[in-house]
């Protein structure tokens, strides 16, 4: 664990953008987790589906609905194909805004 206090931030936000501690890989990392999860939180939700019926849908535990979720785990590409058939989504690659 790292003790924010000895490095010398003064809010989370500082700590978090200060290259010394999460590097610029980790931070798009983390980001890009952040946004998958939340796309599929928000299309779960819009398709009118619990955790629970999203998991019997997909033939997954509701447990790993909810890690998911939590950002507790990282879904693995063949668990995310399972969680967005159902909900009619497929996994794209498509060109980065900040890019094009």
């Amino acid at each position: 664990m790292i003790d924010v206090a000895t490095k010398n931030s003064t809010s989370f936000r500082d700590f978090y953008n200060d290259n010394s501690n999460v590097s610029p890989t980790q931070r798009a990392k983390i980001e890009f987790e952040v946004e998958l999860i939340g796309k599929l939180i928000e299309a779960r939700v819009q398709k009118g589906f619990t955790q629970a019926q999203l998991a019997q849908a997909a033939g997954i535990k509701q447990s790993a609905v909810a890690r998911m979720e939590s950002l507790k785990s990282t879904p693995q590409i063949d668990t995310l194909l399972k969680v967005l058939t159902p909900m009619g989504y497929k996994l794209a690659i498509v060109p980065n805004e900040e890019r094009a």
